[in-house]
This record gives C-alpha cells, structure tokens and sequence, in this order.
C-alpha cells in the first residue's frame, strides 16, 4: 500500500481555516462527502465520535484523525494543511497544523491498520514534516507527503 492508494490530487488542500477542531472535522466529512457520494453528517458524526475516545493528535502538530465507516468500500483519505494551527487535544499539547483524515471500511481490519500505520510513518520524520509546512501548493503537499 502506498499513500497514492488513499489519497488522490482532489483530496489535498493547503491554508485551510478552520476555528476548533469540530469545525475542523466537519469540513474534513464534508470534503470527505463530496468525493465518496457519502451524507456529510455520518462522516462528521463517526470522526467526532473517534476524537471521544481520545485525540488522534500524534504530537509535533499532527494528527490522523480517522473512522471506520461501514458503507466505504477501500480506505480514502484527505490531507490538509491548516492556515493557522488549531487546539487539538494532541498527545504533546501543541497544537495542531498537518491534518491527515483517514476513513476506513467497517469490515476489513487488517487494510485499515496498514493504511493507518502507513499514514503515521509518512508524517513522522522531521524532515518530512518541514517539507509538508514548506509545501506551497496541493502537488508540493502531495508530493511531500508521499515522499517524493
């Protein structure tokens, strides 16, 4: 599995705003929506339910939120790249800038923890990480992330 198979050119997006974290999310399922043909509100609703159980920020302005949902069919994920960073309840108590948004299918377990354990070594070197905040527009974004 590569990051190409989660995420295509149409789900980056750079300088996005965003208030809090919940208006975070929601425009993430909303996105989200758009691109699986899914209802907004049931993306929204199971990413926010996730975040309940605690933060999936990772730490060094990071977070992988995600969800399983049982009407997907293949892992499909968003990155986003925030304009100002947001409070994110993240493991290291900094806030929040580098946003990867995984959902998963229901049914298969093994696929969703590879996509996420994919997903979490991408964003984990510093180095990567500087090359994600440099990134200027969506294809540097992508192409930073996948490690190109």
């Amino acid at each position: 599995m590569k990051i190409s198979d989660l995420l295509s050119p149409a789900d980056v997006m750079i300088d996005v705003r965003a208030a809090n974290k919940r208006l975070l999310l929601q425009e993430l399922a909303a996105k989200a929506a758009a691109g699986l043909g899914l209802p907004v509100e049931a993306i929204a609703s199971c990413l926010l339910k996730r975040e309940e159980l605690g933060s999936t920020g990772i730490g060094r302005g990071v977070a992988i939120p995600h969800a399983r949902l049982p009407d997907l069919q293949r892992p499909f994920g968003l990155l986003a790249k925030l304009k100002q960073p947001v409070e994110f309840d993240a493991i290291d108590g900094q806030p929040v800038d580098i946003v990867f948004a995984l959902l998963l299918p229901a049914a298969v377990e093994n696929e969703a923890l590879a996509a996420l354990a994919l997903v979490a070594r991408s964003l984990r070197s510093p180095e990567n990480l500087a090359r994600l905040r440099a990134a200027k527009t969506t294809s540097e974004l992508l192409a930073a992330v996948a490690g190109r």
